[in-house]
């Protein structure tokens, strides 16, 4: 049959195999191959390691080793017997609350170069390490305690420290505003044009400033101020100048926010943008359909004020968004960066 004329002999495949053995282009062919193997595993053996990759291995290693020593230590404590009668355990848990408030220093210092989810997941531990070592503090000595918290409460004679400490109180929940109603502010207004200048004039230093249940306004306030709270906005705009401290936003729903401050944190938050300089990750819960973009405000002065507050310099955080209840590892679908055909220009203030 013509196929079987074209399958090649056993002896027509063997002359051909020698050929190739002979050929002389071959033999560079193959060398040249060996040659890049050889290089490529030479480079992957030398290949010095990702830096970033090991600070962050680095860095959850240390977190953990302090993690577990603490944790066992406050085991072995609340297993004590008659721990009321010795008199070591009071030491002991203060240095673990001392190592506990620098395992959540330690967490802040390295939290730029961390990703997102690994610094959620990090405070969350530090967080229940602070309710545990509450927890066997009550146990082991539930008396001394007691009476520390009862001196601490006498000790607060003027008015000025019980609104700093509802502030700082403020703060640590994260959520709820316990605002005294003498705290200057705006409140209960409805389509009007509010504007405050801090340090002009003989206003002198202002603490804490409060803007409530605010709709279809628009706020302007310049100069510094030590801490914002925003609570209750609806359809407003709001242009900030700098924030020595925190700002706290809650409820607030199609608002426009311009502002500058160390610390923003923001909890039911909806359809917002938020055009922000902030030196920590604005940090968010329970807001959905939120934008950031960068500062964008302007006013005479806005520049000695920003140097002032600490905050003239760009750190690019105001894209570096947590949100809180999205504990995964990829972007959370809560926020997004606000498009650049769609950002304000520069806002100025001034009159």
């Amino acid at each position: 049959m013509e196929e079987d004329n074209h399958l090649p002999t056993p002896a027509t495949s063997s002359s051909a195999a020698a050929t190739d053995h002979s050929d002389p282009s071959l033999h560079r062919k193959h060398a040249a191959m060996i040659e890049r193997l050889s290089n490529l595993h030479q480079n992957r053996s030398t290949r010095k390691p990702d830096p970033e990759s090991n600070s962050t291995t680095s860095f959850l290693s240390r977190f953990f080793q302090s993690k577990s020593s603490i944790e066992s230590t406050l085991t072995r404590i609340r297993q004590t017997p008659e721990p009321q009668s010795d008199p070591t355990l009071k030491p002991e848990l203060d240095n673990v609350s001392i190592s506990i408030t620098n395992l959540e220093k330690l967490v802040a210092e390295n939290s730029f170069s961390l990703p997102s989810y690994e610094v959620r997941t990090c405070l969350k531990t530090v967080a229940d390490l602070k309710q545990f070592v509450e927890q066997v503090t009550c146990e082991v000595i539930p008396r001394k305690k007691f009476a520390f918290k009862n001196k601490s409460a006498k000790k607060i004679p003027v008015q000025k420290d019980v609104a700093y400490e509802n502030r700082m109180d403020t703060e640590s929940q994260g959520s709820g505003f316990r605002i005294l109603e003498n705290s200057p502010g705006f409140r209960d207004k409805k389509n009007e044009d509010l504007v405050k200048e801090f340090n002009r004039g003989n206003d002198g230093e202002i603490r804490e400033f409060v803007l409530s249940d605010l709709r279809h306004c628009d706020v302007r306030l310049m100069g510094c101020v030590r801490a914002l709270f925003v609570n209750k906005l609806i359809d407003c705009k709001v242009y900030v100048g700098p924030v020595f401290g925190s700002v706290l936003i809650e409820e607030v729903e199609n608002c426009v926010f311009v502002m500058a401050s160390h610390q923003i944190r923001i909890h039911q938050a909806k359809g917002c943008d938020f055009y922000l300089q902030v030196r920590s990750r604005p940090i968010i819960e329970d807001s959905n359909s939120v934008r950031f973009a960068p500062y964008c405000l302007k006013y005479d002065g806005i520049e000695k004020d920003l140097e002032e507050a600490n905050l003239g310099e760009e750190t690019g955080n105001w894209s570096n968004v947590d949100d809180f209840k999205w504990l995964r590892a990829v972007q959370s679908p809560n926020w997004s960066i606000l498009p650049e055909n769609e950002r304000l220009g520069t806002v100025d203030i001034s009159n």
